[in-house]
């Protein structure tokens, strides 16, 4: 059902990436500051130390509008690569970061990269001027992750260690709303068994659906928290179901999990009520009654509310039971996960899987 990809790293593979199917390019990092190129069949086919310290490659990115560009964080640097000629990084983002980098996102335009650190920060770059226009800070510990959101060029969401998910508008310096997983975790918390021990909502990845109105948070506690909303970008609902790491697919609504239990598993949200919800919102959007409707709420909406921030804490609640949600797919890799990566292989749609070990793992969705 898998295989593995050989001969291109020596050290535990960290994260992956894949650029647009025209290119046939698939980027991985590693320990000690490795990066290299695969073909599709999983041949590599170019590799990089990109590293004079040996900082570990903790992140990749390619660069939606222009699929040859690829950037990739070591240390406190991004270094800017062209997959056709990679002997050396076009330019380096010397000291981007505080402290050690955790993630990379590049916009739909390719015009911004928004850097996520150790310190809590995020640091949104023109990579044209390359140069630094906004650094948002407000996360009290690590920020793990941090994503752009489809269609929406000055709209990004970050998560980290404090156990919150921050919606920001890069006009602003403040996030346009804070959302506290250990609020969730105490309100929505399943059934204890005598003797279970929990792990805190510690955010580690957050992604958005191609929407761009609907974000899954994974966090320590093991469960994917998912939160809806409007058009406004206020809070709308959240819910939440247990799994894992995650990313979402070219599917609209198909989530990839991977994590320490070394389980691998595919997820069909299309069903699940805060999902569900949102394809109601935009199927009214395309009747002219309902789109005027719309339109006069949220005028309503904006009329009440005060201050600069939206308040988070009103979302509703869309899950009626805890981890009602099952699996469309699952997989029992066998070790933990440091990343899973939706990409079309050969025209299959496929997970790339990365661990401890240093050889990627490809499992075939062929079948869905």
């Amino acid at each position: 059902m898998s295989h593995t990809w050989t001969g291109g790293h020596s050290t535990p593979v960290l994260c992956a990436g894949v650029s647009s199917e025209s290119e046939h390019v698939v980027a991985t990092g590693a320990e000690g500051g490795d990066l290299t190129l695969w073909t599709h069949d999983g041949s590599p086919v170019s590799q990089l130390h990109l590293s004079a310290d040996d900082d570990d490659v903790t992140c990749v990115a390619f660069s939606p509008s222009t699929p040859c560009m690829l950037y990739a964080s070591h240390g406190r640097t991004v270094s800017a690569l062209d997959t056709r000629n990679l002997k050396t990084a076009v330019s380096e983002l010397t000291d981007l970061g505080e402290e050690e980098i955790n993630a990379l996102s590049v916009s739909e335009s390719g015009a911004l990269l928004a850097a996520a650190d150790d310190s809590g920060a995020v640091r949104v770059v023109d990579l044209q001027l390359e140069k630094v226009i906004r650094t948002l800070r407000k996360h009290d510990n690590i920020c793990s992750s941090v994503t752009f959101r489809p269609h929406r060029p000055q709209s990004l969401v970050s998560a980290g260690l404090d156990m919150q998910v921050m919606l920001w508008s890069l006009p602003k310096v403040r996030p346009l709303w804070t959302y506290s997983l250990q609020d969730t975790q105490e309100e929505d918390a399943c059934p204890q068994r005598a003797g279970q021990m929990f792990n805190p909502p510690l955010a580690h990845c957050v992604d958005v659906a191609s929407c761009g109105n609907v974000f899954a948070c994974a966090a320590e506690d093991g469960f994917v928290h998912l939160l809806r909303v409007s058009e406004d970008s206020r809070l709308r609902e959240r819910g939440m179901f247990k799994a894992h790491f995650i990313s979402f697919l070219s599917h609209p609504y198909w989530l990839a999990t991977g994590g320490n239990d070394g389980l691998v598993a595919l997820w069909d949200l299309s069903e699940d009520a805060l999902v569900a919800n949102e394809r109601k919102r935009k199927s009214r959007k395309k009747k002219p009654k309902a789109r005027a409707k719309a339109v006069s709420e949220v005028q309503h909406q904006k009329q009440q509310m005060s201050g600069e921030e939206a308040e988070a804490g009103s979302a509703s609640c869309s899950s009626e039971t805890c981890g009602k949600t099952a699996p469309k797919q699952s997989f029992n890799h066998g070790e933990k996960v440091n990343w899973v990566c939706p990409a079309v292989l050969k025209g299959k749609p496929s997970l790339i899987v990365t661990d401890q070990s240093s050889s990627p793992s490809v499992y075939s969705l062929d079948e869905l």
